[in-house]
């Protein structure tokens, strides 16, 4: 106590923050992760009469040890990050696997000769977790992305204009050019353009936010942008519609161009922009519906698959299918026949998981990526700084967008666009991509948790130095 009049000596006074308990929750998490894996496995196995092998045993053992060494790194030089995000993402990729397991089983029985695409998924989330672990080690500081925003962006275009440009031997599958062949294996670069872009996208809003906040007409109670400001809105959206044409892809179309306009929103908090831009997607969807064939195709298999069921809608009627057998608790693992529906392991792997697990199965996955996307965009909200604010949410609501593209293309909500699943479907670019995603968004918690540091009574808090707050129009 000090008498009146007097104070107290001020001496500088260093807080240094304990290591967070909250890691051994999400060792605990992971290893029930596995658990879960494990099992699954063990009842495809039992269910398709295969024996336990070594082989088997190896897999849960390497599934296990890859997520225990990502949990040392984000326990190491990440302390503070979100427990739930990396064992979310680790029951999500090991359901993924066993599901294309179980795929692998079907196809053999049908084609002796046919190659296991599991161990290729195996191969992938080795190179997708160790990828995790370099971001989380290698980037101190989210804010550093920033910095190289401009040249994201390029490098983002670059990819994204690649696979248009090559001849159709290198670049086209099932249609679209969306693909660059390298002997031996084959990459997706709109998977790695979609997380540039949205760097760039985050580092421009930032820096120029003044251009999409600056006042126009006020028409039916919003603020309409002038017209000399539209500049980026009009740029995304000829980018978006040039994938649509060129490409024939769909989803990254819709993909790169929602996920611009949801950061635009949050950085601007107006409506008219995600108006104008809607408005402008629409009418370029219709041009495209009327110009181009592949369009029509897709848009008429959305409107009636049963009409041509044997041709160009049957992948969408064995979807249904697959679904109307699935009901409300599923065949079981390894009961179904997940097999009849084409490329169930990439596309509509989710129609493979509704047949075997059901409607509650789907719906527990479906879950399971929801609480992912809440605790990403919590973590823009707990994140000091306005570009890791926009970075977080556009991440987190990059893979809402992505998961409903999907999940409404696979039950017949909107047209089928052909992207993947993030951490089920079979695919090398997807998987390390989203992995990298995941990093980042770790790093964005870790600094956003992380507590604030003081050094004196009278000085501000580390943490809140040198950051900047999204200024409200």
């Amino acid at each position: 106590m000090t008498e009146p009049g007097h104070t107290q000596p001020q001496s500088p006074v260093a807080v240094t923050p304990p290591l967070p308990t909250r890691r051994n929750a999400e060792l605990l998490l992971l290893c029930f992760a596995a658990v879960i894996t494990t099992v699954a496995l063990l009842i495809v196995e039992a269910n398709q009469e295969q024996g336990v092998t070594l082989d088997l045993i190896g897999y849960t053992t390497a599934y296990l040890a890859l997520f225990v060494a990502a949990h040392l790194a984000i326990r190491r030089f990440a302390a503070y990050a979100d427990p739930l995000l990396l064992p979310i993402v680790a029951v999500l990729n090991g359901l993924g696997l066993v599901m294309i397991h179980r795929l692998d089983l079907a196809a053999s029985i049908d084609d002796a000769t046919s190659k296991p695409t599991a161990n290729q998924q195996m191969l992938w989330t080795l190179v997708g977790v160790l990828g995790f672990s370099l971001v989380v080690i290698l980037l101190k500081d989210h804010r550093q992305l920033s910095r190289y925003g401009y040249v994201c962006g390029m490098a983002g275009l670059v990819l994204l204009v690649i696979p248009a440009l090559l001849p159709r031997a290198f670049s086209e599958q099932n249609g679209a050019k969306i693909w660059i062949r390298f002997p031996g294996f084959s990459i997706q670069p709109a998977e790695f353009s979609k997380i540039l872009l949205l760097i760039f996208f985050a580092a421009v809003l930032v820096n120029k936010r003044g251009l999409f906040t600056s006042a126009g007409k006020h028409v039916l109670g919003m603020n309409l942008p002038r017209p000399r400001d539209l500049a980026p809105l009009l740029v995304a959206w000829v980018a978006s519609v040039g994938v649509m044409i060129f490409e024939k892809d769909l989803g990254t179309s819709l993909l790169l161009y929602a996920s611009f306009l949801v950061i635009v929103y949050v950085a601007t908090e107006r409506v008219s922009w995600v108006v104008i831009g809607m408005a402008l997607f629409a009418a370029g969807s219709v041009a495209a519906y009327y110009l181009f064939n592949h369009v029509q195709v897709r848009v008429q298999n959305w409107l009636d698959p049963f009409s041509d069921p044997e041709g160009s809608g049957y992948q969408m009627v064995q979807a249904l299918f697959s679904f109307a057998t699935g009901g409300i608790f599923g065949t079981g693992l390894g009961n179904g026949q997940p097999g009849t529906v084409p490329e169930a392991s990439t596309d509509f792997i989710i129609a493979a998981i509704s047949e075997e697990l059901g409607l509650v199965g789907l719906a527990g996955v479906l879950m399971l990526y929801t609480i992912l996307i809440i605790r990403g965009l919590r973590t823009a909200l707990a994140v000091r700084d306005s570009f890791g604010k926009l970075l977080a949410a556009g991440l987190a609501s990059t893979l809402a967008i992505q998961l409903f593209i999907v999940v409404g293309g696979v039950t017949k909500l909107i047209p089928l666009t052909g992207l993947t699943t993030p951490w089920l479907s079979y695919g090398g670019s997807s998987l390390l991509a989203n992995y990298l995603l995941l990093a980042i968004l770790v790093r964005i918690s870790h600094n956003a948790r992380r507590p604030i540091v003081s050094l004196a009574p009278n000085q501000p808090p580390l943490a809140a130095a040198s950051t900047e707050v999204i200024q409200k129009a």
